[in-house]
């Protein structure tokens, strides 16, 4: 996961919400409610093309989504649903219930490792991640990886100036060069 941009990661699932309400607003052009997401996952026309996952994300969710409680998620509040999302990230139970369908765009190896790291990405502790967490927390993961190689790497007792006695081949060090030079002279 390191190598994967935390942008790209949520940019999936962002993307998923507002092309499964796009599909759901043109199915049904006279209002998205709950009923019309239950038949659009249930119709054998709709069934196959619309995205399952996120279509059960919309309906699991519907009450919260329908901020103005009038039985209908307006373009405006599924905008408002991405824009909090983009600008404040997702929690473990968002993350995990769009895992759980399936259709969170990631694969699974990379949706376990942030569900595992959450707390750890979660750097202002207000139990959501953003793409900047989690970009960050790579960044801090591959620098620490890479401190971690370079100290396993280390010189230790001195071996890089005179050599490594434990070694089982002739080691190099800084005063191979010089003592090889004088005595071949």
């Amino acid at each position: 996961m390191a190598g994967s941009g935390g942008n790209s990661l949520l940019a999936g699932i962002y993307s998923g919400l507002t092309n499964t309400y796009s599909y759901l607003a043109a199915q049904y052009p006279d209002k998205v409610t709950l009923e019309n997401i239950n038949k659009a996952r249930t119709d054998s026309k709709t069934a196959n093309i619309i995205n399952q996952g996120f279509a059960s994300y919309l309906q699991t969710n519907f009450q919260n989504i329908d901020k103005d409680k009038d039985g209908i998620i307006s373009t405006e509040e599924m905008n408002n649903l991405t824009n909090t999302l983009t600008t404040q990230g997702l929690t473990k139970d968002e993350l995990t219930q769009l895992y759980a369908t399936g259709s969170s765009g990631l694969s699974a190896s990379t949706i376990e490792n942030i569900l595992q790291h959450f707390d750890d990405m979660d750097s202002n502790h207000d139990g959501r991640i953003t793409s900047a967490e989690i970009s960050a927390y790579n960044v801090e993961s591959a620098r620490i990886k890479k401190e971690d190689e370079f100290n396993a790497r280390k010189a230790s007792n001195m071996s890089v100036f005179y050599g490594n006695e434990d070694s089982s081949v002739d080691s190099y060090s800084i005063l191979s060069y010089r003592y090889s030079n004088t005595t071949q002279k």
